[in-house]
């Protein structure tokens, strides 16, 4: 593999890399666009998906700074909750998870993502989805209980979604310019990055790592949450601060380098239409490849429904990041089960 032509942060390597990059053949004929997955949902078994590609810098500075337990939040059923608990198990360190859910004094069954939590030894302290938005807060007073038992917290953003943890994807850039220096027409034929959204940290290593390593693809990222203006602020935010942090000479604009295509947030984070289910069951039968139904899912809905509309929108090449979260799929079981019949 190329070497990075950037000094990079620490690095604790705890993933399966590189993953390899697979084509959707079948899918491809039918949409008459060369299709290629990115496989991350490789990345490991229990750790997989892209959460872990940014744990390993954001833990690597947790250790570095001999740190006994880490900090983070998200959904009842995050996948960087599962793998930062996971991760932190593999490194002797202890775990506590803020999960949201709408009735604390009653949480969810402890299936998928929270079986493994718990299972990885995880603490949970549930709460309310509007006290989340006051997470911040929370965080620095669970910080300071664990401060006062003695221990040393690390704290960890929603999807570790920051400067840090952006060298992740800054770093499977340098993967794809591997990938595609092998594929026919090589890196001269245009490629569009496509991927899901739900906390802006892959976006921005993408979108650094395709200038850092001057990548010909444009990184398009289709929001799960939220909406347009709201990824537009996130993503910005990250990579400007990792431009400013590590020095990078690049440059880069919000409104030049920001490509999200809004619209596929469907009923909400974490909830779904029988349209989106529906394409991902038809993924699997047609290519063996399984989505999640929190973000690729609706990420790889909302790419096909674009290319109903216009089939050239993305060019002649399209690369899509499966980002995991496999584990996802079994709390939606007897919604997906009609679809079956």
């Amino acid at each position: 593999m190329k070497e990075c032509s950037v000094t990079h942060p620490p690095q604790i390597h705890l993933a399966r890399l590189p993953t390899p990059l697979h084509p959707l053949p079948r899918l491809s004929a039918k949409l008459g666009v060369d299709l290629f997955m990115k496989r991350d949902d490789l990345t490991g078994s229990a750790l997989s998906g892209n959460k872990i590609r940014k744990l390993e810098f954001v833990l690597a500075d947790a250790v570095a700074q001999k740190a006994d337990t880490v900090l983070t939040c998200g959904g009842a059923q995050s996948n960087h909750c599962r793998a930062t608990a996971i991760a932190a198990a593999m490194l002797g360190m202890n775990c506590r998870l803020l999960l949201r859910t709408e009735d604390p004094s009653n949480p969810p069954f402890p299936e998928a993502n929270i079986l493994l939590d718990q299972m990885a030894g995880a603490e949970i302290v549930w709460i309310t989805p509007a006290e989340y938005k006051s997470r911040d807060e929370i965080f620095e007073r669970e910080a300071t209980a664990l401060r006062t038992a003695g221990r040393k917290p690390y704290m960890i953003p929603e999807g570790a979604s920051n400067a840090l943890g952006a060298w992740g994807y800054i770093r499977c850039i340098e993967e794809l310019v591997n990938d595609i220096a092998n594929l026919p027409g090589g890196p001269h034929k245009d490629s569009t990055i496509i991927n899901a959204t739900g906390s802006g940290g892959t976006s921005a290593g993408l979108i650094l790592g395709t200038k850092i390593f001057d990548l010909n693809a444009r990184v398009v990222s289709v929001n799960v949450c939220d909406d347009h203006d709201y990824f537009m602020r996130v993503i910005g935010e990250i990579c400007e601060h990792a431009i400013s942090d590590f020095q990078l000479e690049i440059d880069f604009s919000r409104e030049g380098d920001i490509n999200i295509i809004d619209g596929y947030v469907g009923r909400g984070y974490a909830l779904s239409r029988p349209e989106e289910l529906s394409v991902i069951c038809d993924l699997a039968r047609t290519e063996g490849i399984f989505l999640d139904p929190v973000y690729t899912g609706k990420a790889f809905f909302g790419m096909l429904q674009e290319l109903k509309r216009d089939p050239g929108c993305f060019g002649e090449r399209i690369i899509f990041i499966h980002t995991g979260g496999i584990y996802g799929l079994f709390p939606k079981a007897r919604e997906i089960e009609p679809l079956l019949r």
